[in-house]
């Protein structure tokens, strides 16, 4: 029942006017001769014409088949190697890569939409591009130029693929306990012995190379460092030689994401590289890890707005009830308040959701490319505040999205044949991997907004009132709502921070509320933008579009709102609720 719908109009509002992209990149010369409106346009039409003719109809189907696992390789269901090599060929991989590379050079507020076009279309599919962009990414950051010129070209082309190998079974969530061991070798080589587990595409039979990125510890040290570790060994010319001691052990047997193969991975005596600085490993794999965590929220949204499409398209179709103007006559389930509950709440997530995505890419835009100093420094400053919360918050939601999607359906949505539950499977381990939504949370309220005595986040405010008092087309009851929140947030999370040095478990016990107040409130200012936006460009849209953006709006701030308030008297309840409960009564 899956019917793959690409919202390239909604991303060409937010790119276009909402954003105002074409200025954005003329004042980036390093974007300036790379990208206009029309090239990101024609970018987003044929990303949404290879995901849905190509990578969507394998969205059933290979969680159906799954991956297999035989003779110590991992295979990808049918028709995925021939997908994958069509979209490496288009160069899809290295969208956003280093030009010098091999990579387009596009932008990443471009970029996070062709993610989300992806997601939508399949989750398991989109991971293995985005696992390949990432680790090339951190090798052009940390590593020194053999190392680029090494793997960067074959991780662009897409023709090899790359993994992120930290997890161990003692060691989660704590990397100080793993025991990867790397012994140091005379020509500057280190042998890596060890296993990893749950690693998304440790293994597979994508790419002829897969370039791992490996924490382990160097013999005789307890500090963490970070190595590129190559399934086959790569020669100086970037041939593919020998196997390399590089082997899955198992594959994980999943909820959900089927078709993504998720590895038991060992190490004997592999070949690496150190990437970076010994004992500096964890800062050079954060830069990868912040790249898989503003992907996987976009996974969140891909899989919001796929199961919000389906059951839209359902709900109108699915005849029960009767309408109160005709109580005689069977209705659309859609004239019902309580799918609209739904499917609103979905909906005024999802486009609020992508609105947050974009802002967030264009931080990193600004933080990468900018030449004013100034703009830089605070565009690297609130690309980081925003990084755990578009992780947490988009996937937090796009799990409920999936969920409201799948009661739309009601009974039809518990069986496999509509589709919808899948998306429930697939969506819910976005709230777990690369850092669980609670560990963001933590990072977002002890390291983004406290350590830095909530400086960045009271200057994004001070810039969004600005904008807000020159709305003129948007109720003023709902600018000063959002005006009001933002003061709210501030005064509680100020009593958070003067609180915490008389209480060790308090950012622990409120940060998750903390966070999703911060996401509800970020996400009211999205919908004023939308509104204004759309309302000084009516000229120039669709009556409907306009009307509905003001629509939308007016539902966000009535229903969905006021959830800021209900997470923010949590955070002002403080630990003590939470923590007064003695383990023994667990």
């Amino acid at each position: 029942m899956s019917s793959y719908h690409a919202p390239t109009d909604e991303m060409m509002f937010l790119l276009q006017r909402v954003f105002d992209a074409p200025s954005v990149w003329q004042s980036l010369p390093a974007l300036a001769d790379n990208i206009d409106i029309d090239t990101a346009a024609a970018i987003l039409d044929e990303a949404a014409k290879i995901n849905g003719e190509l990578v969507a109809p394998l969205n059933r189907s290979g969680d159906e088949q799954g991956v297999s696992f035989t003779d110590g390789q991992v295979f990808t269901p049918a028709g995925y190697r021939d997908a994958y090599r069509q979209y490496a060929e288009g160069g899809w991989v290295g969208l956003c890569g280093e030009p010098e590379f091999g990579g387009m050079g596009m932008p990443k507020m471009l970029g996070v939409l062709v993610d989300e076009l992806g997601y939508s279309a399949n989750n398991a599919f989109n991971l293995y591009g985005s696992l390949t962009a990432g680790a090339a990414l951190c090798i052009h950051a940390h590593g020194d130029e053999q190392l680029k010129q090494r793997f960067l070209p074959g991780l662009y082309s897409g023709e090899w693929a790359g993994a992120m190998d930290m997890t161990e079974p003692q060691a989660g969530s704590d990397l100080r306990c793993i025991s990867t061991k790397a012994e140091p070798q005379a020509d500057g080589s280190y042998l890596i012995s060890g296993s990893k587990i749950f690693i998304t595409g440790g293994d597979h039979d994508l790419t002829e190379n897969i370039i791992h990125l490996v924490l382990a510890k160097i013999a005789g040290s307890e500090g963490i460092s970070l190595f590129v570790v190559p399934k086959l060994k790569v020669d100086a010319e970037g041939n593919c030689a020998q196997a390399n001691g590089v082997s899955a052990g198992a594959i994980e047997h999943k909820m959900g994401l089927k078709a993504s193969a998720t590895c038991v991975m060992n190490y004997d005596n592999a070949e690496g590289f150190l990437v970076g600085r010994a004992n500096r490993g964890l800062v050079c794999m954060f830069t990868m890890m912040n790249y898989e965590r503003l992907s996987i929220g976009i996974q969140g949204l891909g899989s919001a707005q796929a199961s919000y499409r389906m059951a839209a398209n359902y709900a109108k179709e699915r005849l029960q009830g009767s309408d109160s103007h005709n109580a005689q006559q069977q209705a659309p389930i859609i004239v019902h308040g309580d799918v609209r509950r739904m499917l609103l709440n979905s909906r005024c997530l999802t486009d609020a959701g992508r609105a947050l995505a974009v802002f967030t890419g264009l931080q990193l835009d600004l933080a990468k490319y900018s030449q004013d100093s100034e703009q830089q420094a605070y565009a690297t400053k609130l690309a980081a505040l925003l990084t755990p919360v578009t992780k947490a918050f988009l996937t937090d939601r796009g799990l409920e999205c999936a969920i409201n999607a799948q009661q739309v359906f009601g009974g039809h949505g518990y069986i496999r044949e509509t589709g919808i539950e899948q998306w429930v499977r697939d969506t819910r381990i976005a709230q777990i991997y690369e850092g669980t939504n609670g560990i963001q949370a933590i990072d977002f309220v002890g390291r983004k907004l406290i350590a830095d005595r909530l400086s960045t986040v009271s200057e994004l405010f001070h810039q969004q009132s600005l904008q807000l008092a020159q709305f003129s087309d948007v109720p003023s009851h709902l600018i000063a709502q959002q005006q009001a929140m933002q003061d709210e947030f501030l005064s509680a999370l100020n009593d958070v921070m003067l609180a915490k040095e008389q209480d060790s478990h308090l950012i622990n016990a409120v940060a998750v509320d903390a966070l999703d107040a911060f996401g509800y409130l970020m996400c009211g200012y999205f919908w004023l933008l939308m509104q204004q936006t759309a309302q000084q460009h009516q000229a120039t849209l669709p009556q409907d579009y306009v009307s509905s953006k003001a629509q939308l709006a007016d539902y966000y701030f009535a229903r969905l709102a006021p959830r800021f308030t209900m997470h923010l008297a949590s955070v002002k309840a403080g630990s003590s609720a939470t923590m007064q409960l003695d383990v023994a009564a667990f």
